[in-house]
């Protein structure tokens, strides 16, 4: 019953505000978050800081402020998306070069997108099947809240983005839907087991890296294309895709894990504050025995 109530009388209305009223809400946010509260910033900090072992502690606090100046905003564009019309959806996030997942939908062939939580994956995974072929798949886990879950899902599969709980990813993967699909893997998540993840050095340190990607690409030959995502301007993206690996099955263990978090590695260390640096994202050291593998891209 609280969760009908908090979606009903706070999340829905504030998803119908207009764009400037929901970002004067989220300076306001920005102020009690950062400013008063202090979200976790200590994590964000450390994190930043063995991210960012050569820049100034004035550098770690700018990247830290413009992050939650950043993270507030994305909270409320989340939120906005529970009412988020097509028109907007695609005003909001444009897709530069569809053609380079499309060339893949003319054969028939079902694809692998990789990404971080970078900028506003959320309207990324919202418009992308707007304007490309492949029906959009994406990897979630379900929320312990049934009725906040069922909302969730809702929003985000409104235009074309089919959602599949985790649970549910190896009966999914070798199924072919009614078009070519293109299931889309975050690869920025730490794994619950240090032991059979796959470790590698990350932003400076040493990371343990969901293997999922390369998994199902591999023993399914299937392309793995990553999504760049950029910000434009306050509330405006960009997604652009990039050709990884086209026959992954021809490949050494690992080099797909890595290229894709290569890739990432790089938008973030060009632009910092875009990425979700609240995760706890080195809770885990690489337990003794465990391979630290050499780079191979």
């Amino acid at each position: 019953m609280g969760s009908k109530i908090l979606y009903y009388i706070v999340l829905l209305p504030i998803s119908k505000l207009p764009y400037p009223l929901l970002y004067l809400l989220s300076n306001f946010v920005f102020f009690l978050m950062y400013r008063v509260i202090g979200y976790r910033k200590k994590v964000v900090l450390k994190n930043i800081e063995c991210s960012f072992p050569n820049k100034s502690k004035q550098e770690h606090q700018k990247i830290m402020t413009d992050f939650y100046r950043h993270f507030c905003d994305l909270i409320l564009e989340s939120v906005k998306g529970f009412s988020l019309k097509k028109e907007e959806a695609l005003k909001r996030f444009v897709l530069t070069n569809p053609e380079v997942v499309d060339q893949f939908y003319a054969k028939g062939q079902d694809v692998i997108f990789v990404g971080g939580h970078y900028n506003n994956w959320e309207i990324l995974a919202i418009s992308m099947g707007l304007q490309m072929k492949h029906i959009p798949v994406g990897i979630y886990k379900p929320l312990s809240d049934k009725y906040m879950d069922k909302k969730m899902k809702v929003s985000r599969e409104k235009y074309r983005l089919k959602m599949c709980a985790t649970h549910d990813v190896k009966e999914l993967m070798p199924q072919k839907l009614d078009k070519p699909k293109g299931t889309i893997f975050a690869i920025d998540q730490s794994p619950s087991n240090p032991k059979k993840s796959y470790w590698m050095n990350f932003l400076n340190q040493e990371t343990s890296v969901l293997f999922g990607a390369e998994k199902y690409a591999t023993e399914l030959n299937l392309p793995v294309i990553f999504c760049k995502i950029e910000k434009t301007k306050r509330g405006h993206y960009t997604g652009t895709l990039k050709l990884l690996c086209e026959q992954p099955i021809e490949q050494p263990y690992g080099y797909v894990t890595q290229l894709g978090t290569k890739e990432l590695e790089k938008d973030i260390q060009e632009t910092p504050q875009y990425w979700l640096w609240t995760h706890k994202r080195w809770k885990h050291k690489r337990p003794e025995g465990v391979e630290l593998h050499k780079d191979l891209v």
